[in-house]
């Protein structure tokens, strides 16, 4: 049997409060948390780097846009050069 302490008291701390969420032993949310990491790294295997920015993409879409243009005037306001 393996041991495994755990010596940087945040870690542990977050450990614990996991363990108390799930009503389970630090053990057992430990082991958990470890088996959906190495998962979700396992899924990443073998795929490329334009089929992970796609999924990247999927999740996180851009914003609507504002209908502002950004031109010269728009630029030189963010620095304070308004006119001339």
């Amino acid at each position: 049997m393996g041991a495994l302490y755990i010596k940087n008291d945040e870690t542990a701390d977050l450990a614990r409060e996991v363990a108390e969420l799930l009503h389970v032993t630090k053990t057992a949310a430990v082991h958990d948390a470890l088996l959906h990491r190495r998962d979700a790294l396992m899924a990443e295997r073998g795929r490329t780097i334009h089929e992970r920015l796609d999924a990247w993409r999927a999740a996180h879409p851009l914003g609507e846009a504002t209908g502002r243009e950004a031109d010269k005037a728009f630029y030189d306001s963010l620095n304070d050069e308004d006119g001339g």
